[in-house]
């Protein structure tokens, strides 16, 4: 029997005869970076929604050590939102955390949105990706847009839908 025994790794576990056992958890980790979520892909599109995903990896990559990109994907022949990439460069450059940004060009005619950025997450070799349920859909009745439903249905990693 353990008596007044603490071991702490990610979790600290306390037993003692009169009062039982007590869990109680960490808030810094124990470790430099973390073996599941080394690389997090953000795909965003101006969006509210897509900035508020922005955030919760920036968070992430504070906790668990993560390289995040940033990925703008865009049809070929049509000009880049400046806009979308400086807001979100805005809402990251105070954090601290070093966040790298891409704009990725698809043909319209063979490829889409979700299909892309399917292929950067094989081709980055990604763990993780933070997204929104919603980009710039404009009616509210809609609970998760089609790309955000192709990316979590047809990619082979773990993904998180914001809302």
């Amino acid at each position: 029997m353990l008596n007044n025994c603490t071991i702490t790794k990610y979790i600290s576990w306390t037993y003692s005869k009169s009062r039982g056992s007590r869990i109680s958890y960490s808030e810094s980790p124990t470790y430099e970076k973390s073996f599941m979520f080394r690389r997090t892909l953000v795909p965003i599109d101006g969006s509210e929604s897509s900035l508020k995903a922005l955030d919760l990896a920036v968070d992430l990559a504070k906790h668990y050590g993560s390289e995040i990109t940033v990925v703008y994907a865009k049809p070929k022949g049509v000009k880049a939102s400046s806009n979308v990439i400086a807001s979100a460069k805005k809402r990251v450059e105070k954090t601290g955390v070093d966040v790298k940004f891409k704009v990725i060009e698809y043909d319209l005619d063979r490829s889409s949105v979700a299909s892309t950025i399917l292929n950067e997450i094989i081709e980055g070799n990604y763990d993780l990706v933070v997204m929104s349920a919603r980009g710039l859909i404009l009616t509210s009745e809609i609970n998760i847009g089609s790309n955000a439903l192709a990316i979590v249905s047809n990619s082979l990693i773990t993904v998180t839908i914001v809302r």
